[in-house]
């Protein structure tokens, strides 16, 4: 098999995405870590119930929705849980299976932090591109997650997929 090496643009292109996207989580972890206290992971999560019908999510379909193992969300729900933020809960119809809840005071944590949050995303990456870049950037990221994640995708056995579980009563 012969090596498909890179491009000198794919290779420019390549570096300046690694650069970018290391610098541009670094300054998001950095700004949650001052206003909350919390990496982006975490934050993340209290993000991702905080949009769910009842700020409930099984822990399975939060993992996934993250794109994080099942064991990292473990830990940091645990760590979310230790500081009041998130409860865990267990479902009543699979005994295997549990709920992560957002609870008030972990609304209340992402009340306060996201105006702060929101205005460090949009001085980092929005406030920099035009709206076409916006659509661009959309559709390059879009393209990029459903060609890694697809079914037939190159890359199968993704840590967050699994089987599916049946809904929590």
């Amino acid at each position: 098999m012969t090596t498909r090496w890179l491009s000198p643009d794919e290779q420019r292109a390549w570096r300046a995405y690694i650069a970018a996207s290391l610098l541009l989580e670094d300054t998001i972890d950095r700004q949650l870590q001052q206003e909350a206290g919390m990496p982006h992971l975490y934050y993340s999560i209290l993000a991702n119930l905080s949009e769910t019908p009842e700020r409930r999510l099984r822990m399975t379909e939060l993992a996934e929705g993250l794109k994080i193992t099942r064991p990292r969300l473990t830990y940091a729900v645990a760590r979310l849980e230790k500081d009041g933020l998130v409860r865990r809960e267990s479902c009543e119809s699979d005994k295997r299976g549990s709920i992560a809840v957002l609870t008030g005071e972990g609304m209340a944590v992402l009340e306060r932090t996201a105006p702060g949050h929101v205005e460090t995303v949009r001085a980092a990456l929005f406030d920099r591109l035009t709206p076409e870049q916006v659509g661009q950037l959309e559709d390059i990221f879009t393209g990029v997650a459903a060609g890694l994640q697809g079914e037939d995708g190159p890359f199968e056995g993704l840590p967050w997929r699994r089987r599916s579980a049946p809904p929590c009563s």
